[in-house]
């Protein structure tokens, strides 16, 4: 996908400027989309690029080697693209992923500050009135500031009780409030932040069980996209540190070569920026091509399709472990080849730890591995931690799910 290079490199010759000035990349988003970059996995017949997800994968980590805030607030776009993919086709499917193709691009907002974890759920949408409007407060709306709508979980009443359900609502409707409020240490111009729904009306057409009638990939796949993300700032990291030894002459007096670039102790430090950017790579991709065959799967609900979607996921934790311990470790280890001027502010290569751990605190690691544990010893996968989400109604304050 050659047409993007010119774009990424657009986009990172602009990341330090963007970090420094937090100037939200609204232009970088733009000419993405202008691209096509939103409709990479929309088939196509429908006006995408109908790529695989390793191909996917693989330019995101480009991407967030040019500028991690931007491949991250892409996420919830990416995520509701494979929403679509999942669902039998339809009017509303086939609208929605030709609009895609033409440049819409989705935010989320699904997470909520209320309750203790993300089964807990405020945010309604009932009748009133012989209209559907929704009504509640969203927090984490990662990309929802850049995005021309903006796809929500929500809980409704029905006559058999409580049910969780999604829909889709333009970002700029009347009610709809979305504030730049994130004030997390990394992944600053992620507009992570908080969205508010007052009496907003919906288009009853958008509205959609939260189930996806059975196990998928998605669970993995908003995991994977996080690695990626992260795998990039591995990547940047090399480059910027490449960039930064290769024109400097000042060395330390105890120094093995008369400029750091024929330092062998200085080559030393690049071949292990070097190896981990790679490997990182490597294992996305690797666990994208287990997810990839999850996705494809003609089961529905079945035993073999669990096994498919519960491998995917559980490489995509393998993937998370090695992959953020590799970047945070290098995102340290870059400025042993650079004194103390390669902490200047005007350089930010702070964000690149920053951002690293952010995007690893999303989903500690600590969980992770006794996941990885459980489904090597007992063969106990994610797919059961999920069906709390998309097999009943909206949760109760405990957090345990509405009986």
């Amino acid at each position: 996908m050659t047409r993007f290079r010119s774009i990424f490199d657009e986009v990172r010759a602009e990341a330090v400027q963007r970090e420094l000035q937090r100037d939200l990349p609204f232009a970088a988003v733009q000419r993405l989309a202008g691209l096509g970059f939103g409709a990479l996995r929309v088939p196509r017949e429908f006006g995408g690029e109908g790529l695989s997800l390793p191909e996917f994968f693989d330019l995101l980590v480009d991407l967030a080697a040019a500028d991690s805030n931007v491949a991250h607030l892409l996420r919830g776009h990416f995520a509701f693209v494979e929403i679509l993919l999942l669902r039998a086709p339809s009017a509303f499917r086939d609208r929605w992923l030709r609009s895609i193709a033409d440049g819409a691009i989705i935010g989320n907002a699904a997470s909520e500050q209320t309750g203790n974890s993300l089964a807990d759920m405020t945010t309604t949408v009932q009748e009133v009135d012989g209209r559907w409007v929704l009504n509640g407060k969203k927090f984490y709306s990662t990309g929802t500031l850049y995005s021309s709508h903006v796809y929500v979980a929500a809980g409704r009443e029905t006559n058999e009780g409580p049910e969780r359900v999604t829909l889709v609502i333009r970002t700029d409707a009347p009610g709809v409030t979305l504030l730049d409020d994130w004030n997390g240490m990394g992944q600053r111009l992620t507009a992570s932040g908080t969205t508010v729904f007052d009496n907003v009306e919906v288009d009853p057409e958008s509205i959609s069980p939260y189930s996806a009638g059975g196990p998928s990939h998605l669970g993995g796949f908003f995991q994977l996209v996080l690695v990626a993300v992260a795998a990039g700032i591995g990547l940047a990291v090399l480059n910027d540190t490449v960039d930064f030894v290769r024109p400097r002459t000042r060395t330390f007096i105890n120094a093995n070569a008369d400029v750091p670039r024929d330092d062998p102790q200085v080559k030393h430090v690049i071949g292990q920026l070097s190896a981990a950017a790679f490997t990182d790579r490597a294992v996305v991709l690797a666990a994208a091509e287990l997810m990839q065959r999850a996705a494809e799967s003609p089961e529905r609900d079945t035993s073999a399709l669990h096994e498919l979607v519960d491998a995917a996921e559980i490489a995509a934790y393998r993937a998370q472990v090695q992959v953020l311990d590799d970047v945070l470790r290098a995102s340290t280890l870059m400025f042993e080849v650079g004194g103390a001027s390669a902490t200047f502010r005007d350089t930010a290569l702070d964000r690149h730890w920053r951002n690293a751990r952010t995007v690893a605190s999303h989903n500690p690691v600590i969980y992770k591995f006794k996941q990885i544990g459980d489904y090597e010893l007992n063969g106990v996968g994610p797919n059961d931690m999920w069906r709390a989400l998309w097999s009943v109604g909206p949760a109760t304050p405990s957090g345990k799910p509405a009986a």
